[in-house]
């Protein structure tokens, strides 16, 4: 492994659950926007994907979704927007 400093950032669920996830200095660094945190960068990093997955998982799959993938992209939209101030389709371009 490239010799670089990294940062690790745990992830907790309310069930008591735990994750670590190992990440290089350089590449918070170079994501990050004026004085964001960390766990800030990484949580944004994660609502992104999370985002791209449930529109994928509604709109590019082979199929019909359940209500259940339904519900989930509604309330992971909602959540987007909340944290972002602006819709999934507005910061990718990408609008169906």
């Amino acid at each position: 492994m490239a010799n670089q400093d990294t940062a690790t950032l745990t992830i907790e669920s309310d069930d008591g659950s735990v994750d670590e996830l190992e990440v290089p200095t350089g590449l918070l660094d170079m994501l990050r926007e004026s004085d964001e945190s960390d766990p800030q960068i990484v949580g944004d990093i994660a609502m992104i994907g999370l985002a791209q997955r449930i529109h994928g998982a509604i709109h590019h799959a082979q199929g019909e979704p359940g209500p259940e993938i339904e519900a989930a992209e509604d309330v992971t939209m909602d959540l987007f927007e909340e944290r972002f101030g602006q819709s999934f389709a507005d910061m990718t371009g990408h609008d169906h």
